[in-house]
């Protein structure tokens, strides 16, 4: 295959990214740097242009779950691509792989009550879904005031009008605002960061009942739904106490609200448990899915609607019409792929690695936090952990966004072949599922060799091993 570095479309002065705009980053930045240029990817390894490999790090974007490559998962979309690559499964239409999926989805997921599903083509998309059956339910039932959606302060759903509504943080709306009205969002349990202390028992009925406070101000009859994530990923890879989804789920009994679970990170095996509701022993009414349904081989989302939900729309009603879907909705190919990557997940029980691998790397980089002065928590469930960095651990000052020594961190990393995703002052490890031990000790050996680096680089004078504050 051709090297797009030498591509007669891109000139060689041309050091950035040509005609394109990158997500989440400022077009400025990308015009004079040059992009690290993925060429080919193999198991839970990528390597550029340059002909350098590194560990994927995030497993792509959390959702290359059953590693690069996969012969399985291109045979499976290479047959579908000879018999049809497209077809609308709107009205009555679709495909044998659409329908497959949707009754292989139904069989892992009779745990939580899963019987219907709406396909999309990301998570976004999933949660947009989750958000209008939400409401058209409440309607179906004749409560058309349960419209609101409350969310979490540290929640992520996307960046679709709603989901970027849903999400708590200001940096992912600042740009876009006035947003939609009927969006609210309440404290949720960060361990590492809240005013209430360390007991984390105490902090889940805490975050609890400040839920059902806020159902009860705004009035039980109004809200729709409650959403979040079972383990919270781009807010801050946030692993709440044990008890606090089991609380949630009876908030949202007590007052008749829905419970949406957003599995678009944690579902399909990357908490240690199928899906992450099932890691809480919880069943919620909806579920966002994605990433890890296919490992992102052909992109796809999906929405689950539990028996209970669902039951809706099995009688006649001048409003049961789904006025929603998406071109993509049943992609064929989409769907050939989840088919053939849900046999790999349960096939090589791949959430059992994720919990045995997971559980090893946390212990590894705990050790960190009594040895260096810049490691302030390390948390994680399954492959989701974190490494959060602060530059005083009494006061968890955190560093300002373009510190140097999460600069020069992230670049040792890479210079070890070590791809990772930082956000804010917080390191984010979601390698792919079918990760083994020795490249866990590998990962965690780069990490620890890149803070002492880093903190050598950014602070001459600091000593690497520094005593904990």
């Amino acid at each position: 295959m051709q090297n797009l570095a030498s591509h007669p479309l891109l000139p060689a002065e041309s050091r950035g990214s040509g005609h394109m705009w990158h997500p989440m980053t400022a077009p400025e930045g990308n015009s004079v740097q040059a992009p690290l240029l993925i060429d080919s990817a193999d198991g839970i390894h990528v390597t550029d242009t340059s002909g350098k490999t590194y560990i994927d790090g995030s497993a792509g974007m959390w959702n290359v779950n059953v590693g690069h490559n996969r012969p399985e998962i291109k045979a499976a979309i290479a047959a579908q691509m000879d018999r049809i690559s497209y077809c609308s499964t709107f009205g009555s239409m679709g495909t044998e792989p659409a329908i497959a999926l949707s009754k292989r989805l139904a069989e892992l997921m009779q745990v939580e009550d899963m019987t219907r599903f709406m396909f999309s083509t990301g998570g976004s998309d999933a949660v947009e879904t989750a958000f209008k059956l939400a409401r058209q339910y409440w309607l179906l039932e004749g409560q058309p005031r349960k419209s609101k959606i409350i969310s979490l302060r540290n929640g992520y759903h996307g960046l679709h009008w709603a989901g970027t509504a849903a999400s708590g943080s200001p940096v992912w709306k600042a740009a876009y605002e006035p947003g939609i009205p009927g969006f609210l969002q309440v404290e949720g349990p960060y361990p590492y960061r809240n005013p209430w202390g360390s007991d984390p028992q105490q902090l889940g009925e805490i975050c609890a009942s400040i839920l059902e406070r806020e159902i009860v101000h705004q009035g039980p009859d109004s809200v729709a739904a409650f959403i979040a994530e079972p383990v919270q990923g781009a807010g801050g890879m946030i692993v709440p106490p044990d008890n606090y989804w089991p609380l949630v789920r009876a908030v949202c009994d007590r007052h008749n609200v829905l419970l949406i679970a957003d599995e678009v990170i944690t579902g399909f095996g990357r908490t240690g448990s199928l899906f992450g509701s099932r890691y809480w022993g919880v069943k919620p009414d909806l579920m966002c899915l994605a990433k890890g349904i296919n490992s992102g081989y052909v992109p796809m989302g999906a929405t689950a609607v539990s028996r209970r939900v669902a039951q809706a729309w099995e009688r006649e009603h001048p409003m049961a019409t789904i006025m929603h879907g998406y071109t993509g909705s049943g992609h064929p190919l989409a769907c050939a792929a989840a088919l053939a990557n849900l046999d790999i997940v349960i096939g090589e029980d791949l959430a059992s690695n994720a919990a045995a691998q997971g559980s090893h790397l946390l212990e590894r980089l705990q050790s960190l936090k009594g040895r260096f002065a810049f490691v302030g928590d390390v948390r994680g469930a399954g492959l989701m952990v974190c490494v959060e960095f602060v530059k005083n651990k009494a006061s968890k000052q955190p560093h300002p966004p373009g510190d140097p020594f999460l600069r020069s961190f992230m670049q040792q990393c890479m210079q070890r072949g070590l791809l990772v995703r930082m956000q804010a002052n917080k390191l984010y490890l979601s390698p792919p599922l079918i990760i083994t031990r020795s490249a866990v000790d590998q990962i965690a050996d780069v990490v620890e060799e890149a803070i002492t680096s880093a903190m050598t680089i950014a602070k001459p004078n600091q000593v690497s091993v520094a005593q904990t504050r």
